[in-house]
């Protein structure tokens, strides 16, 4: 189902003020100067992947299409900005009538990335170009971080499905975007009802430790469950005695009980015994859910548990150790005049310390070996080789200002199962190591 065709709210009325202010200082000089109708292209790219991280996934894509279009400055916020004397009326009043009109491209959502590509290209004035920085990088950024833990994840539990519930350890919105992220990078269920109802991600969740503790006995608890969801639920059973609990749970719910929750302990050997004590007891349908403080190491280290899913929360939802992508949105390219036509001319930062760019608009391509596999990232400036023509990875997706690529989000899940399968497979160890493939630079024209 294509979610956009839901009619669900969008997070907020505008996004005009996800902004830094030095972008519209950069506005407002430019207005003066007469430079900011001169034609533009920007960049999203990383420099490097997180430390260890062998492949980078892009998501946040649908979130950023959202984004620009309601990328407007109504009337409290031009009050607001008037107010705090952050701009004059000049760029108040362009900023009034303030629409992206330019071209958009990205790698599409779900899609692998490394260090260089251009994951996302915004081509239009400089002005309108410029004002999208933030809000594009606060998305990307984020969202690519959970997607690139949720895909390592996901990786690890192998066919065992995986359950994101991390909306108690995150801010609120991010909660809702985090789940839409690790939907993106294999997870299969969200708790969060908000991502549920935005993005029409399949919901789950039964009861917590508070539920048991209500009761004066275990056993009443678990009865009053079942009564309410049926013998198909999900019983937790380390709120006291594991195997006292799992003892009740078959008795009250018969061998036809859904599932068990192992909360806390020694999983591997908890889900064990948990195992052999349900098959004795007949339930041997019965499965075993297994949460607390998971990471995709951990995840890798039950893989010969008999558990049947595992519940993530804390770990995915701040990156597993690395919250951020680390991508930046850099000139890359602009016209020589303000004049209709003029040429473009490719533009760079110099500095020490790693903060070098390549100027120039650019494409990317990634080369296959002879077994179909990528072997690297081909990015470059000017025609794109024959033999690379078909092999693009950019595609359109606002034109004129307007989305044209908008998609299902199983379209961008599907995508990324893919674009992983196609990696080498060193691509899912966990181990720390380099890219799993290299970036190659080919170098031509002009960049317009």
């Amino acid at each position: 189902m294509n979610t956009a065709d839901l009619g669900l709210p969008v997070d907020v009325p505008s996004t005009a003020l996800f902004t830094d202010q030095y972008e519209l200082t950069m506005l407002r000089a430019a207005l003066k100067a007469g430079t900011a109708g001169r034609r533009s292209v920007f960049e999203v790219f990383t420099r490097r992947l997180p430390d260890g991280r062998r492949y980078g996934v892009v998501a946040g894509t649908g979130r950023v299409l959202d984004a620009v279009e309601n990328f407007r400055f109504d009337a409290g916020v031009l009050r607001f900005l008037r107010e705090k004397d952050i701009v004059d009326e000049e760029t108040l009043d362009w900023l009034a009538q303030y629409r992206f009109g330019g071209d958009i491209w990205g790698y599409p959502e779900g899609e692998v990335y490394f260090p260089g590509s251009p994951i996302m290209r915004v081509e239009g004035t400089f002005g309108e170009c410029v004002l999208l920085e933030t809000v594009i990088l606060s998305i990307l950024n984020h969202d690519s971080a959970i997607a690139a833990a949720a895909s390592r994840m996901s990786s690890a539990a192998g066919d065992r499905p995986l359950i994101e519930m991390g909306a108690r350890r995150t801010h609120e919105l991010a909660a809702v975007a985090a789940a839409r992220s690790a939907y993106v990078g294999g997870f299969a269920t969200t708790s969060d009802l908000a991502a549920g109802f935005r993005y029409n991600i399949p919901t789950v969740g039964t009861s917590a430790h508070a539920f048991t503790l209500l009761h004066d006995q275990e056993r009443d608890a678990f009865r009053a469950q079942v009564d309410a969801l049926g013998r198909d639920t999900t019983l937790l059973v380390d709120t006291y005695d594991v195997a006292e609990a799992v003892r009740a749970a078959v008795e009250v719910a018969g061998p036809e009980l859904g599932a068990v929750r192992i909360d806390s302990g020694d999983l591997l050997l908890v889900a064990h015994r948990v195992r052999q004590q349900l098959d004795e007891l007949g339930a041997t349908g019965t499965k075993i859910v297994v949460t607390s403080d998971l990471d995709e190491y951990a995840i890798a280290s039950l893989a010969a548990a008999p558990v049947d899913a595992y519940g993530v929360g804390t770990q995915l939802v701040t990156g597993s150790g690395h919250p951020t992508a680390s991508m930046v949105y850099k000139l890359v390219a602009r016209a020589e005049s303000g004049g209709e036509g003029a040429p473009l001319v490719p533009v760079a930062k110099k500095s020490s310390g790693g903060k070098t760019s390549i100027g120039g608009r650019k494409w990317a391509a990634r080369r296959l070996d002879a077994d179909g596999y990528a072997e690297a990232e081909v990015v470059g400036t000017g025609p794109v080789p024959d033999a690379l023509a078909d092999r693009q990875l950019l595609v359109e997706l606002v034109k004129g200002g307007e989305v044209v690529a908008r998609e299902p989000l199983d379209a961008a899940r599907d995508r990324h199962a893919a674009a992983r399968a196609n990696l080498p497979l060193s691509a899912t160890q966990l181990s720390r190591g380099e890219p799993v493939i290299p970036t190659e630079y080919a170098h031509g024209g002009s960049g317009s």
